[in-house]
């Protein structure tokens, strides 16, 4: 360690660095909550709606109240594609080749974006929840280190002396498993959501082109 760097300054910026990791933690739990809560509430009050029309010509129709989350933005992706497949006929590449797996793979794209959306935040969370503790170690290393400098300075090695330094080099250690139990808490518990809400979009991409396969045939 060079000489000019006081080593309480690295120990302070090792708390510091913790403290940083729990606010970033603490923010992307509350965000992750309010995100799948709405998700799933969005979602819900869509398919009421949607499954009551009759016909998907009619989902523009729906209010913006209702035509929010996931499955809406899946809906009017599909909805979309399908207008510009039947005013292209078939005069673009991108309408070119079957129009049932092309809209398939048009949804499984959105999809894909999704879940892209709802795993925002996991990967932080993965990386506090795993590096926190060393983090906190290191900051007890240097704290003992420091200690240890400060007891040989004083020339006392009775226990008063020695077990205050020690205690508060502890510390950091407290604080970095503290740290990294709500990230890794946190992240099992999104990565659980994340699967539920990945499988619903999956059962409503395959009623949707279900639909739209009978609508087609039926235009047929």
């Amino acid at each position: 360690m060079p000489e000019h760097i006081s080593p309480q300054l690295i120990i302070d910026a090792t708390l510091y660095t913790l403290l940083v990791f729990s606010v970033i933690t603490w923010t992307l739990i509350f965000f992750k909550i309010w995100q799948f809560s709405n998700n799933s509430r969005s979602n819900k009050n869509f398919e009421a709606a949607f499954w009551s029309l009759s016909s998907l010509k009619q989902l523009k129709t729906l209010s913006p109240k209702l035509a929010k989350g996931s499955e809406a933005r899946l809906a009017y992706v599909g909805t979309t594609w399908i207008e510009e497949h039947q005013s292209a006929k078939g005069n673009q590449l991108k309408h070119s080749g079957d129009s049932a797996e092309l809209l398939e793979q048009a949804m499984r794209e959105q999809l894909q974006q999704e879940q892209h959306r709802m795993e925002g935040g996991l990967t932080i969370l993965a990386s506090i929840g795993s590096t926190a503790p060393f983090v906190g170690l290191f900051g007890t290393v240097l704290g003992i280190m420091h200690a240890m400098h400060e007891i040989t300075a004083s020339g006392s090695t009775s226990l008063d002396i020695v077990a205050g330094p020690i205690g508060d080099a502890l510390i950091a250690t407290a604080i970095g498993i503290a740290v990294a139990v709500p990230a890794v808490l946190a992240y099992n518990f999104a990565l659980r959501r994340v699967k539920i809400q990945r499988s619903h979009l999956d059962n409503f991409v395959a009623s949707f082109l279900s639909v739209a396969l009978n609508t087609k045939n039926e235009q047929a």
